[in-house]
């Protein structure tokens, strides 16, 4: 398919898996690749400087091994693959500077949070191009994540997939009881159990 979306729990790996998709896809097939969160400052904390707290790397170092570069320039957040494919690290707040650029793929992190436009400019490049999207993100209510989430349901050449804590195992029981339980003195059981189904 050309188009997935993930909406999984809060700390399931979703940006690991999207940044470790896209480098598969930058090797195999050369050409330009984004990976978008809402707001451009943003994407500097939570990706290109972000250390992943299990192997203790740059998120970009763990999925863009070193060996696989021509070039890093770090005040554009763009990483050039000795192949010639480019990623970069972008915010959807600033998509009208993208328009005109043709991606073979873009990662729409915490889409939730993200102007609905950014991908309505871009799709259009991606059909001509036959090129892919990722949407991911964690639930915040009935918003355009959830739109796509359901379209991915029903339409032909979507993926889309919603993973709980109870899928994955990341949390135990035990931990997000504790969680609940916590929120649930800061801010009552009604609004700790909505936070619980929202976030994992």
């Amino acid at each position: 398919c050309k188009r997935a979306v993930a909406v999984w729990h809060r700390r399931s790996g979703k940006d690991d898996v999207a940044l470790h998709w896209t480098a598969c896809q930058a090797v195999q097939k050369p050409g330009t690749y984004w990976h978008l969160l809402p707001q451009q400052n943003q994407a500097r904390k939570a990706i290109w400087d972000a250390v992943d707290p299990h192997s203790g790397m740059r998120r970009i170092d763990w999925a863009f091994p070193k060996e696989l570069r021509e070039s890093t320039r770090e005040q554009d957040m763009l990483i050039r693959l000795k192949n010639g494919s480019t990623w970069q690290v972008v915010g959807s707040d600033s998509y009208n500077a993208l328009v005109g650029s043709p991606p073979a793929g873009i990662v729409y992190s915490e889409y939730m949070l993200s102007d609905p436009n950014a991908w309505s400019f871009m799709r259009p490049i991606l059909l001509e191009n036959g090129g892919w999207a990722l949407f991911n993100g964690t639930p915040r209510g009935r918003n355009h994540l959830h739109a796509l989430y359901e379209l991915g349901q029903r339409e032909e050449g979507w993926f889309s997939q919603l993973l709980t804590v109870d899928d994955t195992g990341v949390l135990t029981p035990a931990q997000v009881a504790q969680e609940q339980r916590e929120v649930a003195r800061e801010r009552g059981d009604e609004e700790a159990g909505n936070y619980i189904r929202q976030e994992f």
